[in-house]
């Protein structure tokens, strides 16, 4: 199973999605299904041998930028979780992108390493404040393991129809673009031919006047002869 809490020290609360944590340390199965099924915008949370705690980020919001109030919950839910760490005051907790954790066939359930190390950060944990934790534990709702996977593939579609939008706006932009040229390159074209044609019938109508003024000019000569 997994539990869900939801945090409300942001403001405004509805822009954060629920937190996801896996039951006790007794229970490791589910632990690494939350870190197989993790979304790339998850904060994860872990230290001595505790629950791994996985905030799943609002659109727009950094895994290194959060605001403190939402690092205390996440660091107090963990040290709540960890049987060793629940005891002891002054814990440190680190944190990471889901992106971030490194894990491979020779760790132990629930054990995860990090790529790098730089995108590692940690916030202390001087005690356990048990506010902070009845209120969250009034939010939890309890789903299925299988809710990972699914709620992993919905992610990823929607990651993929926001992609699919964006890609379909810039094409529409570069298309409008093109047909904002093609129009500006025919306008030059044709102003270049309405320009010749113009200066050719002004040459051609001073020609014809002056014809007609040289043929009454020698009609006039010739009655004034006879």
């Amino acid at each position: 199973m997994v539990y869900y809490f939801t945090s409300n020290v942001v403001d405004p609360p509805a822009t954060l999605p629920k937190l996801p944590l896996m039951p006790p340390a007794d229970e490791p199965p589910t632990d690494e299904e939350l870190i197989k099924y993790g979304w790339e915008e998850d904060f994860h949370v872990d230290n001595l041998s505790s629950a791994h705690v996985y905030l799943r980020l609002s659109e727009g919001q950094e895994w290194n930028k959060l605001p403190p109030a939402i690092v205390e919950d996440c660091a107090q839910l963990t040290k709540a979780n960890s049987i060793d760490g629940n005891k002891k005051d002054n814990v440190t907790v680190i944190y990471t992108p889901w992106s971030n954790l490194h894990k491979n066939a020779g760790m132990a359930t629930g054990q995860v390493g990090f790529h790098e190390q730089k995108k590692v950060l940690k916030t202390l944990v001087p005690t356990r404040h048990n506010a902070i934790i009845n209120r969250l534990t009034k939010t939890r709702t309890i789903a299925s393991t299988d809710s990972l996977a699914s709620d992993k593939e919905a992610q990823l579609k929607q990651l993929r129809a926001k992609a699919h939008a964006v890609k379909q706006a810039e094409r529409k932009e570069e298309e409008r673009v093109r047909k904002e040229q093609r129009e500006e390159k025919w306008k030059r074209e044709h102003a270049y031919e309405e320009l010749h044609k113009g200066l050719g019938e002004d040459d051609g109508g001073d020609a014809d006047e002056g014809t007609r003024g040289r043929s009454n000019q020698e009609e006039w000569d010739e009655d004034d002869f006879m």
